[in-house]
């Protein structure tokens, strides 16, 4: 007789898993529809850097609504409970529009671009009215977290994997639309392609859901209260917060090493690659949340896997001739950049290698419902990134945009650092209870 396969075995965990990666990784391809698209602009850098200055004050902004794909993968265990944290929802988004609001109507924007963005006088009409148009986004954006929340519980992974697809396709023919018409001639077109993405996107993630909640989601489990709710929530919105300000403090410094334009280009080259690589595994926390407590030796298994892959990746990057090629043919670069941004890149793979552990740790700090013990370990990150980041451009400025990546991984080791040692001692105050943290 054969015997069954668990649940919860390593390879379901893989098929829980990849759909997610997949997802995170394609939303990369996002923006580059949108700036190929401006890219035909007659305008094309005004009309881009419109969009862009517009694109980083949502990217701000938003945070708060993101956290609710953990929040409800976490809490929501019956639809009591989503019927409570979609109140919650509906009351930050309220608070987000009246902010979006102040910023878009009131002399509020023109403080906030001109002297936060450093916006010129000449592109503050388009920024401004891009960013009116860039504010719905937040609202679909935070709706589908919520629902993609009840997706992940339910192992149905593929569905958020589905609508980012149909999203980008949804983009591209949008995008389509606007080159072949001849109309991409101002910012707004950017935000409009990127609000029917979304909006695309939210529609499949509400209906599966919605789906979900009404068939799946009649368990008599006692219903969580507002209080835990934003217990949980509000230090996700920290951390987030304090994880946001990390590369603009790394850029202020290297503002000031010895060949500023190369530093920062280098720098901003090998971050991308990075981060790209690091997208496809930015949900290790969910394997932890659905997995950890049923079969904790496979989830250690695999985070191994996924410190290890994206390590590998930029290894091969910096170390064979296939890295030169990739900057030059993929990335569009010159030698002597290529050469520089390969540079920093081999500072980065420790970042790569820690990352997935930082997330597994704070998984576990999820898991028991202990969020704000999250904030310590950011607030440590930024620390030791501002720390190290003066001390390199003051005494080794040569490193040029090297000492950015050095100070991105010496916070991700303090960071993971201060992480394990919270959930260590979160252990040893449970060690009396039958159930142990690690």
């Amino acid at each position: 007789m054969e015997k069954a396969v668990s649940p919860y075995s390593f390879t379901n965990m893989l098929i829980f898993f990849i759909p997610l990666g997949f997802s995170a990784s394609l939303t990369a391809i996002t923006h580059l529809i949108i700036n190929g698209t401006l890219s035909r602009a007659d305008h094309a850098e005004v009309v881009i850097a419109s969009y862009a200055i517009a694109l980083s004050l949502f990217g701000i902004i938003e945070r708060p609504v993101l956290v609710f794909r953990q929040t409800c993968s976490a809490l929501v265990k019956n639809e009591a409970s989503f019927r409570l944290l979609s109140s919650v929802f509906i009351q930050v988004s309220l608070l987000i529009f009246v902010v979006c609001a102040l910023i878009g109507y009131t002399p509020l924007g023109h403080f906030a671009f001109v002297h936060l963005f450093n916006t010129d006088e000449t592109m503050l009409a388009s920024v401004t009215s891009t960013f009116r148009v860039i504010t719905f986004v937040i609202f679909f954006s935070g709706l589908r977290c919520l629902y993609q929340g009840i997706i992940i519980n339910h192992f149905e992974t593929k569905w958020v994997t589905i609508g980012v697809v149909v999203r980008l396709f949804g983009m591209f023919l949008v995008a389509y639309y606007f080159v072949w018409s001849g109309h991409v001639n101002h910012s707004i077109v950017g935000a409009i392609i990127f609000l029917t993405g979304m909006a695309i996107e939210c529609i499949i993630s509400v209906w599966r859901g919605h789906r979900i909640v009404k068939k799946e989601m009649k368990r008599r489990e006692p219903a969580v209260e507002k209080r835990d709710i934003y217990a949980f929530y509000t230090p996700l919105v920290f951390y987030l917060s304090f994880q946001t300000v990390i590369i603009p403090v790394i850029y202020a410094f290297l503002g000031n090493i010895k060949d500023a334009q190369t530093g920062m280009a280098s720098f901003a080259m090998a971050l991308s690659i990075t981060n790209l690589v690091l997208s496809f595994f930015m949900y290790t926390h969910q394997i932890v949340l659905q997995f950890f407590k049923e079969n904790r030796r496979a989830v250690i298994q695999c985070v191994i896997v996924f410190s290890i892959v994206p390590s590998l990746l930029l290894a091969f990057l910096c170390y064979s001739p296939a890295g030169i090629w990739f900057m030059m043919n993929v990335m569009g670069t010159n030698l002597a950049l290529a050469e520089s941004s390969l540079t920093v890149l081999q500072f980065f793979i420790l970042k790569t290698f820690l990352f997935p552990w930082v997330d597994f740790f704070g998984g576990i700090l999820m898991l028991h419902k202990n969020t704000k013990s999250m904030v310590a370990p950011q607030v440590y990150n930024l620390a030791a990134v501002t720390v190290s980041s003066f001390l390199l451009v003051q005494f080794v400025p040569y490193l040029n945009g090297s000492a950015g990546a050095i100070a991105a991984s010496l916070g991700e080791m303090v960071g993971l650092l201060v992480v394990m040692r919270v959930v260590f001692h979160l252990r040893k105050r449970k060690s009396g209870h039958s159930e142990t943290v690690v």
